[in-house]
């Protein structure tokens, strides 16, 4: 199935709130808008592949930040504690498992996604 990522991008405006565009091999393929700054948490079991679509996105860890612009990605390792930031909108694709939950070991807040939903 052919996906438009500018109209999926389109499509909503919320914030920290990821949408599946697709799966592949037990893993969503998730579009977030962000602005502000996410709460620090892990994920014990999963990586996550972040990759910039539009503005400017940072990964911060405890030791060092990470900023991407359009077409750059990195990945977070497992266990590894972090939180995303944007100071304008950015558009972002992530890549994690199907299960992962967005504020991962983080207490449930309203940053935490509701689970499965698509776009």
């Amino acid at each position: 199935m052919k996906v438009r990522i500018d109209d999926k991008f389109a499509a909503f405006a919320e914030h920290w709130r990821p949408k599946i565009v697709a799966q592949a091999n037990g893993q969503d393929i998730r579009l977030v808008k962000t602005k502000g700054i996410f709460p620090w948490h892990s994920h014990a079991d999963a990586e996550e592949t972040f990759l910039c679509w539009r503005g400017e996105f940072r990964i911060e860890f405890r030791d060092h930040v990470v900023t991407l612009g359009p077409g750059e990605m990195v990945v977070v390792p497992r266990g590894v504690e972090h939180r995303t930031a944007s100071d304008e909108e950015a558009e972002v694709l992530i890549f994690e498992p199907s299960e992962v939950v967005n504020t991962g070991d983080a207490e449930a807040s309203e940053f935490t996604a509701p689970p499965g939903i698509r776009i």
